[in-house]
């Protein structure tokens, strides 16, 4: 019991204290500290103590002179003191390993008086909080790349030449993009929800309320031909297309799909349809052609990557590619396009217009739409000649911080639309049975 009453070793038990402790003199000088303070320092006692503390545990100006300018308000003002957040980073021993090691502290110079008042010592106390910080800067950079992905993602529904549209699980209507109002000429506030029944042509009404109601129901996709009435009055034909979207719980959370004019290939096949015997076996063969073409044209499996039109994101004056969708890269035979120029990918369409077009649209910021545009591609077959292809396009330049960044592509190949159109044209021409272009 005489023991326990007897005088405490003080500097034992400060060396002990559960927390970080650098006992200083008024000049800075490193008296003593804490066996935890030892610990994070990554430097023995005895080669502290005795010496300046910013000889003692060196780092750079910055963090230099923001501890020296707290050390001077504690000498002045005899208060203590909290420094902002401070990254001060520690030399790691050579039986450690050697290098440094990133660290953050929250430091607090607290003074020290004798009994008459006058400054003893400045007692520090640095929390390591480089853990959280660590955290809340990631945390910040994944907030800030997720901004960046949203904004983008929201041009990209936009700006695209289709009409896209999304529902909620019951099949209300929340989202149309510009292209569905700028066709039917009607506002958003009255096509949301169930309004946008009102733009289709009223014999088609009920078969396709019918059938978007039992894709629902049933979870399934839904696919639908109807007419759809135009800002001037007259009905064009579209293919409507939505899947639904599931949660992990396998639950439907969202409907997204698009519409794709398909008037123009709608027209040729009940042209070709009403031609007459002698010409139904070419009927046949250019409606399954147009179904082909229109098959191009259907909308998404999802948003960007199953889209039925070949979707591409080329960045720079190079033209260097971004993304590319499935289909685009079922042109180019499954090749990974992704970080290589065009000009890598389609070396053919150097010394063809398709270059000048990219860098004009990239220079001017003017959009392009080429419809049929003749593009000639390299035969799959790595014979090296070269193949005739069409295409219906759009280019459109988007920018990031007002500057030009580069271009979203939108493609359709039309190649047997082409054809087909030809062969007709030769039909009507010679009075006689042609038979289709391969």
């Amino acid at each position: 019991m005489a023991d326990l009453l007897a005088s405490p070793d003080y500097r034992a038990l400060f060396r002990l204290l559960p927390d970080n402790y650098l006992l200083l003199a008024p000049d800075g000088t490193v008296v003593d500290n804490s066996d935890a303070h030892v610990a994070v320092s990554l430097l023995p006692r005895e080669q502290a103590v005795g010496r300046n503390i910013f000889q003692a545990y060196p780092s750079d100006p910055q963090s230099q002179q923001a501890l020296h300018a707290s050390h001077e308000k504690v000498r002045r003002t005899l208060q203590p003191d909290t420094m902002p957040l401070l990254r001060y980073d520690l030399e790691r021993p050579t039986a450690l390993g050697g290098g440094t090691e990133q660290r953050y502290w929250q430091i607090t110079h607290f003074p020290l008086l004798d009994e008459r008042g006058e400054l003893q010592y400045i007692l520090q106390r640095p929390q390591d909080v480089t853990e959280a910080t660590l955290a809340m800067q990631r945390a910040e950079v994944v907030q800030r790349e997720f901004n960046e992905a949203t904004e983008r993602n929201h041009f990209v529904l936009q700006s695209m030449p289709v009409m896209v549209w999304t529902t909620r699980p019951d099949g209300w209507a929340e989202y149309f993009n510009p292209r569905w109002t700028e066709f039917t000429g009607r506002t958003l506030a009255d096509t949301l929800g169930e309004g946008w029944v009102a733009d289709l042509h009223p014999d088609d009404i009920a078969s396709t309320t019918a059938r978007w109601n039992a894709a629902r129901q049933h979870g399934t996709s839904y696919q639908v031909e109807y007419r759809m009435r135009r800002h001037d009055g007259r009905y064009r034909w579209h293919l409507a297309r939505g899947v639904p979207r599931l949660g992990p719980d396998g639950q439907i959370q969202m409907w997204v799909g698009c519409n794709a004019d398909i008037h123009e290939q709608k027209l040729m096949v009940e042209e070709l349809l009403k031609a007459n015997e002698e010409q139904a076996e070419l009927s046949d063969q250019a409606y399954r052609q147009a179904q082909l073409t229109r098959q191009q044209r259907e909308t998404f499996n999802t948003l960007l990557t199953d889209a039925p039109a070949m979707i591409t994101i080329v960045r720079g004056a190079e033209h260097r590619y971004e993304f590319a969708n499935t289909l685009f890269r079922e042109l180019v035979g499954g090749q990974d396009v992704v970080g290589r120029t065009v000009a890598e990918v389609f070396p053919e369409v150097v010394s063809q217009s398709v270059m000048a077009l990219l860098d004009d649209v990239y220079r001017t910021g003017e959009p392009f739409v080429g419809t049929e545009v003749l593009v000639q591609l390299a035969s799959p077959d790595g014979s090296g000649t070269l193949r005739d292809a069409y295409f219906n396009f759009t280019y459109q330049r988007f920018e990031e911080h007002g500057e030009p960044a580069g271009i979203t592509a939108y493609a359709y190949e039309t190649t047997e639309l082409v054809k087909t159109r030809l062969a007709l044209q030769e039909l009507d021409g010679s009075g006689a049975t042609a038979a289709l272009p391969e």
